[in-house]
């Protein structure tokens, strides 16, 4: 039997993807744009969580949301009751966005005018993770329902971002949810992230968040 051929892959398979993530950066660094690149599960309450953090906002700052989904505008029309520019991408049924989708979609919402962009991924907690946007800044949603296991399931996600938003804390007493564990497997993968538990339906932890980004906001995208 021939030896088995073992192909040495030398250069990343994202290696493109990365080029155009720092043509978007660079991009964003000389408009003063900040960019937040928000993922989580379906169902996590994202959206939800995001009309309320842009009522909180849209009167201080200037704001653009880039909406992705597979197929539908149902969200793209939820934040447009906000009044806050938004704009939908349908990405042909693939799992994540990718640093050429995000830079057309930058363009359309004209981001040289903006204060802050977000992109609300493809809901997974799988593929989003391993795309670099040229975002300032990576934040997911976990919410109470999901359970308090899923850094064990899926660690990637939460090695990477940079904030974790715990949602609908107002169900705690309808679920078997415990934050010590939660947090205690969090910070094994990620030391210095931040975690906020909250509730867009009742308000709590709201108030904390959004300090802690538009504090992040306005320092800009030279810190």
């Amino acid at each position: 039997m021939d030896a088995l051929r073992v192909i040495e892959v030398k250069k990343s398979v994202y290696a493109n993807n990365d080029l155009e993530a720092q043509e978007n950066r660079d991009m964003l660094k000389e408009q003063d744009t900040y960019m937040m690149n928000l993922m989580s599960s379906p169902g996590s309450g994202k959206t939800t969580m995001l009309v309320s953090t842009l009522e909180r906002l849209k009167e201080k700052i200037g704001i653009g949301i880039i909406e992705a989904d597979i197929d539908s505008d149902v969200d793209a029309l939820t934040i447009q009751t906000t009044g806050v520019d938004v704009i939908q991408i349908h990405n042909g049924g693939m799992c994540h966005l990718d640093a050429a989708m995000v830079r057309q979609s930058l363009d359309d919402i004209g981001s040289s005018k903006l204060d802050f962009v977000v992109v609300e991924n493809i809901g997974n907690l799988i593929c989003p993770a391993s795309y670099d946007l040229g975002q300032n800044l990576n934040c997911m949603i976990l919410s109470v329902p999901e359970g308090d296991d899923k850094p064990l399931k899926y660690p990637k996600m939460f090695k990477k971002v940079d904030v974790l938003l715990v949602s609908k804390i107002d169900t705690t007493s309808v679920f078997d949810f415990d934050f010590n564990a939660l947090e205690k497997n969090v910070r094994k993968l990620n030391p210095d992230i931040k975690i906020f538990p909250l509730s867009a339906k009742t308000g709590e932890g709201m108030e904390a968040w959004t300090e802690y980004l538009l504090k992040k906001i306005e320092n800009g995208v030279h810190t």
